[in-house]
């Protein structure tokens, strides 16, 4: 069996065969335990106070069933912070400056990129995911050379940090004196105070012909239009604010959660400051990404919901921090 047979799987369920590539293994490769510590300086006034209160987190309209986004149901959540924008790889590198942290991706020695954002060259070299070819596990790929070697952060210092793994995302919060958000209070912080709107800003996706967020346009997964702007990730804040203030809340990048993944519905009863089951094989990933496109994978919805292993990384997958 060749290496990248062993190496590189698929989700097994359509649900996230597009989404966020899995690394094979049930095996963590966390880095150093991090020390908590008081919030650094470059973290200070990139969290928004949030009020908490109940609201009705989910969806009874899913496109797709099989993810657990409903039942539609009251959750009442505790005053929290939300981070602004989310983790920019300008603020990762203080992290791994001050801590030399390597990633889970630097410790495997790969992760996943989208195939049409690799070189010629690249594209024919490298092993693709069964299922999913758009996918090429790259080796060298991870949070400063997002393309493999030969490619650097250079002008992208704004754009979410990617290549990091649900236990990076958990360093990183661990020193910064922060936390995951849950998938409740990531939601009720992405709808923004909206009741029951698809999406950070409405129901329509596009109001007056605008574009809020940065996702696939064109034929899917072939060429990105970029009718957006971006091709890829885009600067953190390079659109507009819900009216919570919070940046980028859906597009961009998948975002990690701190629950695990359940469709369980007994997980459900708990409706004050809902943490998800007790434990899983994967963690919440909401938000959906820059690769998400309406006619294979319409998750940028506020309720819509994915997951991946806690070692897994990929090009399109970042975080933001909350505290209490």
């Amino acid at each position: 069996m060749a290496l990248y047979e062993i190496e590189v799987t698929t989700m097994k369920t359509e649900r996230d065969s597009c989404c966020t590539p899995q690394m094979a293994g049930g095996r963590s490769m966390r880095g150093q335990p991090i020390t908590a510590r008081e919030p650094c300086a470059a973290m200070m006034g990139l969290s928004v106070p949030l009020a908490g209160g109940t609201f009705l987190m989910g969806t009874d309209d899913s496109t797709f069933p099989n993810d657990g986004e409903g039942p539609v149901r009251p959750v009442t959540l505790s005053p929290f912070h939300m981070g602004r924008i989310p983790v920019t790889n300008e603020l990762f590198a203080i992290f791994v400056r001050a801590t030399g942290y390597l990633t889970d991706a630097e410790t495997l020695g790969s992760s996943f990129v989208v195939r049409a954002h690799l070189t010629p060259e690249l594209q024919g070299a490298q092993p693709t995911v069964l299922g999913a070819p758009w996918w090429c596990s790259v080796a060298h790929a991870c949070w400063h050379a997002p393309e493999g070697i030969g490619s650097s952060l250079i002008g992208r210092g704004g754009h979410p940090v990617v290549h990091v793994s649900w236990n990076d995302a958990l360093a990183f919060c661990h020193w910064s004196g922060q936390r995951l958000p849950t998938e409740a209070e990531w939601e009720y912080a992405a709808r923004g105070g909206l009741k029951q709107k698809l999406y950070p800003w409405g129901d329509d996706l596009e109001p007056d012909g605008r574009h809020l967020c940065n996702i696939w346009q064109g034929q899917f997964p072939t060429h990105d239009e970029a009718a957006d702007g971006y091709a890829g990730t885009c600067p953190v804040q390079a659109f507009p604010a819900n009216s919570f203030g919070l940046y980028s809340m859906t597009g961009n990048t998948w975002e990690w959660c701190a629950d695990w993944f359940g469709t369980d519905r007994t997980f459900l009863l708990d409706k004050v400051n809902p943490k998800g089951p007790r434990t899983g094989a994967s963690r919440v990933l909401k938000g959906g990404s820059f690769l998400c496109h309406a006619s294979y994978c319409n998750r940028y919805r506020v309720a819509a919901r994915s997951s991946n292993t806690p070692q897994s990384s990929a090009s399109n997958i970042g975080f933001r921090c909350a505290s209490s």
